[in-house]
């Protein structure tokens, strides 16, 4: 490529987030061009997901300035040396992990967690070389999020976390594919392999455990159980396959274990903790079926503590799973969601509860954090 058409750096808007907890503010940032295996997209539309809410939660002064945002849908803008897959025009989804095709756990049936691109979560830098392509108006570097940093007009993303998107799906729906709905649902299809006619238990009725009813229901389980304290998610839980609904506040003094073994006659054949809680991760363990029962946990223990588990019951036969990103390789796996969504086999619309502008983001985090959305969409053009 001759230096008169080498991508140029740009300048554009994004939200930034300056301290943890503070509100995003809309700057301008200049975003560099893509370097070799990088894709600069123009995001058209974007998705707030808890763990964005949760790092931004976090008072740690060494994590800011950052860019948060991992959902999205947009346009390949420029690309870097080396990127075949893609071109400029394609419309692609971002995602946080990586699927190089090439390493041995990429090759692998077995897993999903590839090797050939670090998934370095924390390091708020681009993987192959450890530097951001963000500044801000004074110079200074911004930090990346996840991978993605999609709160932004423009970002630069690895080509090996990019998907490109059918022509006749809906970018708010693909979004959704990105992380959240993608980790529920693969994780009953992928981790779990749901068996049909199984009965399966929900710790938990966010987007994310929403999402592995709807894979639980598409798998063909026969009964699933909904645990939430809010009692509002029984009736949208039903969208998505959920039977029963219970709800810690209204069992006495009985445990949640007890309710479902009596539910299940025994205990459930697939348990799902979709918190983060240590303490419900083994309710969750403890409410399914000695013999063959697996308990699948699909979130970081909200303050990094331990899980305990009665190695008696592990002797039983029960099995307790993790689950990144629902087992899902984002380049073979992603295509088959989309095309199941566009023959009305996955629900995805029910998922989102808003929509708004790219300058209200910050009421994306306002609805979220107060439980009154699953997925708000954010548009960049409005």
């Amino acid at each position: 490529m001759d230096e008169s058409s080498a991508p140029k750096p740009i300048r554009c808007r994004a939200a930034v987030c300056r301290a943890g907890g503070e509100p995003l503010k809309i700057e301008e940032v200049v975003v560099a061009p893509p370097k070799a295996y990088e894709v600069r997209i123009k995001i058209i539309c974007t998705s707030l997901c808890h763990s964005d809410v949760t790092i931004w939660s976090i008072k740690d002064p060494a994590g800011f300035p950052k860019i948060f945002g991992h959902e999205a849908v947009g346009v390949v803008e420029s690309v870097g040396e080396h990127v075949e897959e893609v071109s400029v025009g394609d419309t692609v989804l971002s995602c946080f992990l990586a699927h190089c095709g090439d390493c041995v756990d990429c090759r692998s049936e077995r897993s999903n967690v590839c090797s050939g691109v670090p998934l370095g979560l924390a390091d708020g830098v681009m993987p192959r070389d450890g530097t951001s392509r963000f500044t801000d108006a004074s110079g200074a570097t911004v930090q990346h999020f996840l991978n993605v940093s999609s709160f932004s007009e423009y970002t630069v993303v690895d080509v090996t976390r990019v998907v490109k998107v059918a022509a006749a799906m809906p970018p708010e729906k693909a979004c959704l594919l990105s992380c959240g709905v993608s980790t529920g649902v693969g994780a009953a299809w992928k981790v779990a392999a749901v068996k049909p006619q199984s009965t399966v238990a929900i710790f938990g009725l966010g987007s994310v455990g929403l999402a592995v009813a709807e894979g639980a229901r598409l798998q063909g389980a026969g009964r699933i159980i909904g645990v939430d304290l809010n009692p509002d998610k029984f009736e949208i839980g039903k969208t998505f396959g959920v039977t029963d609904f219970v709800n810690p506040k209204e069992m006495g003094e009985r445990s949640i274990s007890e309710v479902i073994k009596e539910m299940t006659g025994g205990g459930a054949d697939y348990c799902f903790e979709c918190i983060g809680l240590a303490s419900l991760m083994s309710d969750a363990f403890q409410s399914c079926r000695p013999g063959w029962g697996k308990t699948i946990i699909l979130g970081v223990e909200m303050h990094f503590s331990p899980v305990s588990i009665n190695s008696m019951e592990i002797l039983q036969g029960k099995s307790i799973m993790g689950s990144l990103f629902g087992g899902i390789k984002a380049k073979t796996d992603i295509p088959i969601l989309m095309n199941r969504y566009l023959n009305k086999e996955l629900h995805l619309d029910e998922f989102i509860t808003h929509e708004v502008g790219f300058h209200d983001i910050n009421k994306a985090f306002e609805l979220l954090m107060a439980g009154k959305s699953l997925r708000c969409i954010i548009w960049m053009d409005r």
